[in-house]
C-alpha cells in the first residue's frame, strides 16, 4: 500500500494504492472528466468532512495531505455543484464528493459546511501515459439485459432511495432469489451499493465499474457506458435487479436515458419523494406511474393522503414494519417472484 497519498473510493477500480506511478503537471486543456489527479490538502474544511477510502470507511483528514482522486462534475440540487472545467489559473479546487470527485466549486448550499480545499499537484502517469478511470476497464462483452427490475428512483436527492432499496433486497434474499444491486446514474460514491451488499446482494456495481466518476457527461458517452454497465449487471444472471437511479432524472446526470434504457424490463417502480407535488411532477414529466411512493413524503399520515389523493398511487413509510406484508404483496403481483 502507498501510503503517501489518501487514495479515495474513486481509485477503487484502479491498482494506483499498489503500484508506482509518477506525477506530470498538464495544462487544463489537456484534463479530463476521468483523469486520476494528486492534489495537496490546504483546507481540510469542517471538522466533520471526511474522505471516502476504495474500501468504503470514512477517513478523516489533517491539512497537508495528499489525495488522489478524479476529475468530475456534481450537480446536486440541496448539497453542491461543481466541475474541472471551471478551475482557474490558480488551480484550486474543492472536494465535491467524499469519493474523491475533484473540481472548482460553483455553488453550495447555506446549511452545508466549508467544503475541503485542495491545489492541484498534477497528473498520475506511467510510461508517458496519463492514468485515466478507463484505464482500468475491462472490455464487457455485450449481454442483452434482460433481468427484471425493480427501479428505485427519486423526485430528489436524499430522498429515500438507497434505504428502500436496502429494504427490498432484503426481502428477495429472504425468500432465496439471487440478487444484483446496481447504481445507474449519479455522482460517485461507495456507500449506497455498499448499503445493498451489506443486506446480502449477491453482486453490486455502478457506473465508476465502467469509468465514470459521475454521470455528468455527453450523452452518446453516457449511452456507451450505460451498455456496458447493463452487460456487467446481465453477466450476473440474476433473479431480480435492484437498480437505482441516483439523485433525481430531471437532472443532468442522464437519468432519462437509463430509465429509457431499462423500461421494458422494470417489474414493480418505487419512488422515493420529498413531497407530493414533486411525486406529481415526476409522474407527468417521464410518463411514469409508480407502483409505490415511499420517502419523506410518507413519513406522516397527511403525506400519504395527499400522494394518493393528488397522484391515485399507493404511498408507503417502507421503514414502518406494519407496511412490509403490503410490500411484500405488491412485490410479488408485479414481479411474479413469491416472497
Amino acid at each position: 500500500m502507498n501510503h503517501r497519498y489518501i487514495f479515495t473510493s474513486l481509485t477503487r477500480i484502479s491498482d494506483l494504492s499498489e503500484k508506482e506511478f509518477t506525477l506530470k503537471t498538464l495544462p487544463r486543456n489537456q484534463w479530463e472528466t476521468g483523469d486520476y489527479i494528486v492534489c495537496e490538502i490546504v483546507n481540510a474544511g469542517s471538522e466533520t468532512l471526511k474522505l471516502e477510502l476504495p474500501n468504503g470507511r470514512m477517513r478523516g483528514v489533517i491539512g497537508g495531505e495528499y489525495i488522489v482522486g478524479a476529475l468530475g462534475e456534481r450537480f446536486a440540487t440541496l448539497e453542491a455543484t461543481g466541475t474541472w472545467r471551471n478551475v482557474g489559473e490558480n488551480l484550486m479546487m474543492a472536494v465535491l464528493t467524499g469519493a474523491g470527485l475533484l473540481g472548482k466549486l460553483t455553488s453550495k448550499s447555506v446549511f452545508l459546511p466549508p467544503m475541503m480545499k485542495i491545489l492541484y499537484s498534477g497528473h498520475a502517469f506511467r510510461s508517458d501515459t496519463k492514468v485515466t478511470m478507463d484505464s482500468f476497464v475491462e472490455p464487457t462483452p455485450h449481454i442483452p439485459f434482460d433481468t427484471p427490475v425493480v427501479l428505485f428512483a427519486g423526485t430528489s436527492m436524499s430522498a429515500g432511495k438507497t434505504t428502500s432499496a436496502r429494504i427490498v433486497t432484503n426481502l428477495f434474499k429472504q425468500a432465496g432469489h439471487k440478487v444484483v444491486g446496481a447504481k445507474l446514474t449519479g455522482a460517485g460514491r461507495l456507500k449506497d451499493i455498499l448499503a445493498i451488499k451489506d443486506v446480502g446482494a449477491d453482486a453490486v456495481m455502478d457506473f465508476v465499474d465502467v469509468g465514470l466518476p459521475s454521470s455528468i457527461c455527453p450523452k452518446d458517452t453516457f449511452e456507451i457506458k450505460l451498455q456496458q454497465l447493463l452487460s456487467k449487471i446481465a453477466h450476473e444472471k440474476a433473479d431480480i435487479a435492484i437498480i437505482e437511479i441516483g439523485a433525481s432524472p430531471l437532472e443532468p446526470y442522464n437519468g432519462d436515458l437509463a430509465i429509457n434504457a431499462i423500461r421494458e424490463q422494470v417489474k414493480c417502480t418505487i419512488l422515493s419523494a420529498s413531497d407530493p407535488y414533486a411525486v406529481y411532477g415526476l409522474m407527468k414529466a417521464f410518463d411514469i406511474v409508480p407502483d409505490i411512493v415511499t420517502g419523506i413524503t410518507s413519513n406522516t399520515l397527511a403525506g400519504i393522503r395527499m400522494v394518493e389523493q393528488l397522484c391515485g398511487v399507493k404511498a408507503l413509510n417502507l421503514i414502518d414494519a406494519t407496511t412490509t406484508k403490503r410490500l411484500k404483496q405488491i412485490l410479488s403481483a408485479s414481479t411474479g417472484f413469491a416472497l
